[in-house]
């Protein structure tokens, strides 16, 4: 199971205790716990997995023993939008990183920038593919989460719909920009570009902080792990 890094309890306990009348706070407390369990990491594909399936496996222990009797397909349905508000997150934030390094003269075709750019391409996938995996394992739960797979793969997600408009964007820019020699640029760029994880990660803090009410300071928040 991968490690938790938000409140599981919590989160449990809120899908036990739905009510009708309380269960639209859940599709928002999914969205924080899965945002919580991405804060000071690199936004890499394994990371935002782990996320996903920490929550997703929160989300089943509580609704499976929910007190109102709440039809499971409803609960779920809110997590799965929880989730993908928090994956659309994330590719706001490798959208920024990535623009940044455009901004500097770095080049897409770059083989640190070009997987970020592939990676981004992947993010509903992994969305998906969590929720196929809850689908595969989730007892009494397996045929709603199966419902939530089958209305993703017909209609999509927004965090998909968001991070295919980006690789879009990107490629025509790699079309479309004249580079000239700017050698000196191209390797600082490249310097960059290996950390590029830990700019998205970077960048997601500050967006989590723009979310807390009256607060105009960052939360405090573990520097993103370096890769090995």
């Amino acid at each position: 199971m991968p490690q938790a890094a938000f409140d599981a309890d919590a989160l449990i306990s809120m899908f036990e205790n739905a009510s009708e009348r309380g269960s639209a706070k859940l599709r928002e407390a999914v969205e924080k716990a899965t945002l919580a369990g991405l804060q000071g990491r690199e936004l890499t594909l394994k990371n935002i997995r782990g996320a996903l399936e920490s929550v997703t496996q929160a989300v089943s222990q509580g609704a499976a023993k929910n007190i109102a009797g709440i039809d499971a397909a409803s609960l779920l349905d809110k997590a799965v939008q929880g989730m993908d508000d928090a994956v659309l997150k994330a590719v706001q934030a490798n959208r920024a990183a990535l623009q940044q390094f455009v901004d500097r003269g770095a080049d897409l075709r770059e083989k640190h920038l070009k997987k970020a750019l592939d990676d981004l391409d992947k993010f509903e996938d992994t969305l998906i593919g969590t929720v196929k995996k809850a689908a595969a394992g989730a007892g009494p739960l397996t045929a709603p989460w199966q419902q939530m797979l089958e209305k993703m793969q017909a209609g999509g997600t927004v965090s998909g719909q968001s991070a295919a408009t980006a690789a879009e964007q990107f490629a025509s820019q790699m079309q479309d920009t004249l580079r000239g020699s700017r050698e000196a640029g191209m390797r600082a760029a490249q310097v960059l570009a290996e950390s590029y994880a830990a700019m998205a990660s970077g960048v997601l803090v500050g967006m989590l902080s723009a979310l807390q009410p009256g607060s105009g300071e960052a939360p405090a928040a573990k520097p993103a792990a370096k890769k090995r």
